[in-house]
């Protein structure tokens, strides 16, 4: 009697265990499935699609990329000599020249005298058409 009852009892706690790794699982799936859902597309451009930049103050460039599209830089550190007139935005490629991410952009300052300050960007994310709007004329690029 007593070897029925420690069969049992294995057997209760091989299918409780059972049980919950079959809702661990189905928990971890739905997880999956809402992370993926809240995660935006990646919005990738190529350097060789810029066509301006504008940048209405030292730590925010708009880079116009396509003719349409609208992209907003902020920078980690930016430079003063970004909103001087004269001033000439350079960008080093290495490899392909994709850009997905901000350690994507090697961007440098240079001045007229061909004296240029690296800049990093911290973020970058394209714009709504209703963003795009929002920017004072005189900052569109």
């Amino acid at each position: 009697m007593s070897k029925i009852i420690a069969r049992a009892g294995l057997i209760a706690l091989a299918l409780a265990s059972l049980a919950a790794s079959g809702a661990s699982a189905q928990g971890d799936a739905q997880a999956a499935t809402a992370s993926k859902a809240i995660k935006p597309a990646r919005q990738c451009f190529y350097l060789s699609d810029w066509r301006g930049w504008t940048a209405p103050d030292k730590n925010t460039l708009y880079m116009k990329v396509r003719g349409r599209d609208v992209y907003r830089v902020d920078l980690a550190y930016g430079s003063n000599q970004l909103t001087w007139p004269g001033t000439h935005l350079v960008s080093v490629v290495r490899g392909p020249d994709s850009i997905c991410h901000p350690l994507d952009l090697d961007l440098r300052v240079a001045d007229d005298m061909g004296f240029a300050i690296p800049i990093r960007a911290k973020t970058i994310t394209k714009l709504t058409p209703d963003e795009i709007k929002a920017i004072p004329k005189k900052y569109q690029p």
